[in-house]
Formats: C-alpha cells, sequence, structure tokens
C-alpha cells in the first residue's frame, strides 16, 4: 500500500498573485517541486486535485492512507524547499503502521502547516 499525496493544483502563487511571471498557479509550481522531490520514493503516490477548499491557506496539500488519520496541510510557498519538507514528512507518516509522526520528527519546513488531522477512512492497510 502506498501513501496519497494529493496538491491542489488551483492554489493561488502567493498572497498578491494568482499566477507566477509564466502564468502558473502556485499549485501547479508546488505540484511540480513535490513530484521531483518523491522520484524514487515507492511508498508514496502524488496525484493533483483542482482545489482542496483551502485557498486561504495556499499552497495546500492532503496526505492520506487506509486506515490511517489524513492531513490537510497549507500555507507552502511553491518552493523545492517546501517541497522537501512535505515529502519528508509524507515518508514518516506512510512509514508508520499508524499514521503518527512525533512532533520531534516532523521537518522544521512542517511546523506551523497542519491545518486539519481527519479521521481514518475506516478501511484497513
Amino acid at each position: 500500500m502506498s501513501a496519497r499525496l494529493v496538491v491542489c493544483t488551483t492554489c493561488r502563487f502567493s498572497a498578491d498573485a494568482p499566477t507566477d511571471a509564466a502564468g502558473l498557479s502556485g499549485g501547479r509550481r508546488f505540484l511540480d517541486a513535490v513530484s521531483a522531490a518523491v522520484k524514487g520514493v515507492d511508498d508514496l503516490r502524488v496525484e493533483e486535485q483542482a482545489c482542496l477548499w483551502a485557498c486561504v491557506s495556499h499552497c495546500a496539500v492532503y496526505l492520506s492512507e487506509a486506515g490511517k488519520p489524513a492531513y490537510l496541510a497549507g500555507r507552502f510557498a511553491p518552493t523545492q524547499e517546501a517541497a522537501q519538507a512535505v515529502t519528508a514528512f509524507a515518508r514518516l507518516y506512510a512509514a508508520s503502521p499508524n499514521g503518527a509522526v512525533a512532533y520531534r520528527d516532523w521537518p522544521e519546513g512542517m511546523k506551523g502547516h497542519f491545518i486539519a488531522r481527519l479521521p481514518s477512512d475506516g478501511l484497513e492497510t
């Protein structure tokens, strides 16, 4: 089984601009950065979603796996550094049998970015 890392593709580029100079949304830029960060990581599957309804907290990601609580996180800049932090947390989550990751193990770039911890879907892994 692998964890799903869903990236919102319609998130704003910044608080002041919906797109960058090339006309790409922050979500599209972040998806590209996250996809590059997970290359070669077998236990993560990157997916895209148009609008996660977390617009105030752009750029947003959703992390889930059957039988584990899910997480919604946001307020990321669409950068490689933020993508690395998200990917590092997602790998710890995927490796955990119950989805719990001790705070001391959270990548620094994830602290302060969580929006919600959502109940498990009830399906067994």
